[in-house]
């Protein structure tokens, strides 16, 4: 019988930092779960990336309230994925704020992801029973707007496709730290179910053209050194481009997806297979270079029935080969 989610295994709680890179900026991480970034201001604070739940902000509002009383207005979604995003309810903001193509994947899929979700990775979910529902922006920008916290300017910009086709950045070019969301990772597999893989090596030289000081990924430590920033970036982009040639050259040689898996999972594991959630992204990632390779540029809904049928298969690949 084929073995479950490979996140299913994933039960231990992690412990978590909350990090300061400079007054009033902070990195809430929990080694190699998602993370969430707060810029506090003079007259307001924002919190970027909300956790999962309700129930699991409220531990970021905790450590944020030993820090400062002023009020979290702002609330940004650096994509769509429920998992970055169900939490926004808690901080009761006044501003949810999100690029015009997430709220078009919200649109489009919010709730289908939302079940795959929960059903691929339960751990990351304590309390789903407090998501009152979708989280829903009501500030869309286009390309990049300006966000003041009073004495404290955010830049919030869409530089392009990579981890989902909404991806935005939260840049603060006075301090040079940039918040990336899933566009970078460290020490953490990208997940790139419903990424852009032929776009996303341009994204990340967007980021890399910031000159970054510090940066906080999307999931892994806090990065405080400019070399830091450099090394998460061009990994992340060294992982995605590998898998994707891999991929894209194993269809031209009109190998299957389960052979293209087998192949790419035993090319990239003696590098990246220590990178945390190794195992559970592999499928969903080959699986989406398999079909941007061919005949789907934009990424297909993943529903829970899908990913299960996906899973169960591939799994079955490795297990022959084994």
């Amino acid at each position: 019988m084929s073995k479950k989610f490979a996140s299913h295994a994933d039960v231990e709680e992690k412990q978590v930092s909350f990090k300061q890179l400079a007054p009033g900026v902070y990195a809430y991480t929990a080694e190699g779960d998602p993370n969430t970034g707060i810029i506090i201001g003079e007259q307001s604070a924002l919190v970027i990336d909300t956790q999962a739940t309700p129930i699991m902000a409220e531990d970021v509002i905790r450590r944020v309230r030993e820090v400062t009383d002023k009020p979290i207005k702002h609330v940004l979604m650096s994509h769509y994925h429920a998992v970055r995003v169900l939490g926004a309810s808690a901080y009761q903001p006044e501003n949810i704020i999100a690029s015009r193509q997430t709220f078009e994947l919200i649109q489009e899929r919010g709730q289908q992801d939302f079940e795959s979700e929960v059903g691929r990775f339960p751990r990351l979910f304590a309390g789903v029973e407090s998501v009152p529902g979708l989280t829903w922006p009501n500030v869309v920008f286009d390309e990049r707007m300006t966000l003041d916290l009073g004495n404290r300017r955010v830049e919030i910009m869409h530089v392009g496709r990579g981890h989902t086709k909404g991806d935005t950045i939260a840049w603060l070019p006075e301090e040079g730290i940039l918040f990336a969301g899933d566009l970078v990772e460290f020490g953490a597999t990208p997940y790139s179910g419903d990424a852009y893989h032929k776009d996303w090596p341009q994204t990340l030289d967007n980021l890399l053209a910031l000159k970054p000081k510090q940066l906080v990924p999307g999931r892994g430590d806090a990065l405080i050194t400019p070399e830091q920033c450099r090394e998460a970036i061009e990994g992340t982009r060294n992982f995605i481009q590998t898998m994707y040639q891999s991929v894209a050259d194993g269809r031209s040689r009109g190998l299957s997806l389960g052979e293209c898996y087998r192949e790419t999972y035993a090319l990239l594991a003696p590098r990246y297979g220590h990178w945390v959630i190794f195992d559970h992204c592999l499928p969903f990632d080959i699986t989406r270079c398999y079909d941007e390779a061919g005949d789907y540029p934009d990424p297909r809904i993943w529903t829970a029935e899908r990913d299960t049928d996906m899973w169960h298969s591939l799994q079955q690949v490795l297990e022959q080969q084994s």
